[in-house]
């Protein structure tokens, strides 16, 4: 009998210890700058009800949900019906789904727990999101999101501090970036000169898709969707405006003098560069009309990161969303926030090389077992390594040297500590190192070898 072919869904992946130390060097660089910024730390559950997740990604980000079927005998509804659509099927058999982002089930918290928050409220979270989505290079099925929002504030000196952040994030972790920004109202201008607010969605949607399948398909999506040739031009003559950010924004005035709604996002926009002059960024910040971030909920300013030394699409975006709370019954709250790509930003580091050395070894320090006497003697010892910060372990048996030596420099293990019965009864207190880098072996003190690890390069 054959052994079943034992895998995982396609667009997941499992994690060693290894890429476990990478993937919690970003989590934790990440997490140290939002609480800088006075952000705080919450989680919602894996599932959301589909009343809660449906209708906030627009058509596409629907067609993307993973729904969860009911538990018990969920068929029975369906035998119980004739004449039946398949949408109604799906909608007996189906009440809940796995979180498509972490922004509308953080809408949601928000209006459930009003009465506990205190406004403007700062919020992070850090935890896995699922998208029926085409797996391949840098775009998973599962994979997780760092989000950092503040809501009930209409400033857009939150959209500054979110830009300071991703600055400082990316500085922090060594990845060189370009952010985008552009407005949800610009784009609704669009709509407007052409006389089809109703096409929004539309054709923000498509306008969304410009880096993955390039311009002349994304007008020939357009094209598809029955948007004549006058009103592309009008959407090109916009969305590929040339010049600086200031022409940009000047050429816009004009274009759309008589749009309110297009000219209080020209304004937005224009008052976030005023803080990026005055405050300043390392980072370049470009004013990207064809920047459309497509979904529903955005209604403001609109943000995208890229990595200029890797070409694997955005790795950071977010957006201001001025009701999205007023879905579940909470009108008038105006938040703001941006998302960080921690899959993507793995995929970044590991092809540029910028993890750290200290994030190949776990363990600092590894003690050789000579048996049960020294064994005893050595857990004194790692005790008070522990005590002092340093991860040490003792290798569990008393087995060849050899064994033992080939373990520590597989596992990437700096130090390996050797005491015998000469250094347990040394009155210098020095005991055998050998720096696995090296090969050389060293007398050295605790206090001394404590030393030697604060000094290891990062």
């Amino acid at each position: 009998m054959n052994n079943p072919v034992v895998t995982i869904p396609k667009g997941t992946r499992d994690f060693s210890p290894e890429e476990m130390t990478k993937r919690n060097y970003i989590f934790d660089t990440i997490k140290s700058v939002f609480k800088q910024f006075g952000y705080l730390q919450i989680e919602t559950p894996a599932m959301e009800t589909l009343d809660v997740l449906l209708g906030k990604y627009g058509e596409e980000g629907d067609k993307l949900l993973f729904r969860v079927l009911n538990s018990g005998d969920f068929m029975s509804k369906v035998n119980d019906k004739k004449n039946i659509s398949s949408e109604h099927i799906a909608n007996l058999i189906c009440e809940k789904g796995l979180r498509y982002d972490l922004t509308v089930p953080f809408a949601r918290y928000v209006v459930q727990h009003k009465n506990d928050i205190i406004f403007p409220f700062r919020r992070f979270q850090i935890q896995p999101v699922w998208r029926a989505d085409k797996p391949q290079k840098g775009r998973y099925r599962e994979f997780y999101q760092c989000d950092a929002d503040i809501i009930g504030s209409n400033s857009i000196i939150n959209e500054f501090e979110l830009l300071q952040m991703t600055d400082l994030i990316f500085a922090k972790l060594g990845i060189n970036i370009s952010i985008h920004i552009n407005n949800r109202k610009i784009l609704s201008g669009i709509t407007y000169l052409l006389n089809k607010p109703e096409l929004l969605t539309m054709i923000t949607t498509i306008i969304d898709k410009t880096d993955k399948i390039g311009h002349a398909k994304v007008i020939d999506e357009l094209l598809a969707k029955g948007i004549d040739k006058q009103s592309i031009n009008t959407i090109e003559q916009i969305i590929y405006l040339k010049g600086s950010n200031e022409e940009k924004l000047t050429a816009l005035k004009n274009i759309f003098k008589n749009c309110d709604e297009a000219l209080k996002g020209i304004e937005e926009v224009e008052e976030l560069f005023n803080y990026i002059k005055n405050i300043g960024l390392s980072s370049s910040v470009s004013f990207d009309l064809s920047l459309a971030r497509g979904l529903n909920y955005y209604t403001g300013i609109i943000i995208e990161v890229k990595a200029k030394d890797v070409s694997i699409g955005s790795i950071s975006g977010g957006g201001r969303y001025d009701n999205l709370t007023g879905i579940f019954g909470l009108s008038g709250i105006s938040g703001v926030g941006i998302s960080y790509g921690a899959d993507r930003i793995v995929d970044v580091m590991k092809e540029l090389s910028l993890f750290p050395r200290q994030t190949q070894h776990s363990i600092q320090v590894m003690f050789v077992n000579f048996g049960k006497k020294e064994e005893l003697y050595c857990l004194k010892q790692a005790n008070k390594l522990r005590n002092m910060g340093i991860n040490c372990e003792i290798y569990p048996e008393n087995v060849k040297i050899k064994k033992q030596m080939a373990y520590a420099n597989n596992r990437k293990i700096p130090y390996v500590v050797l005491i015998g019965e000469n250094e347990m009864a040394a009155k210098d207190g020095k005991f055998t190192v050998k720096e696995m880098n090296s090969g050389k072996e060293i007398k050295s003190t605790l206090n001394e070898l404590y030393l030697k690890i604060l000094q290891l390069p990062e």
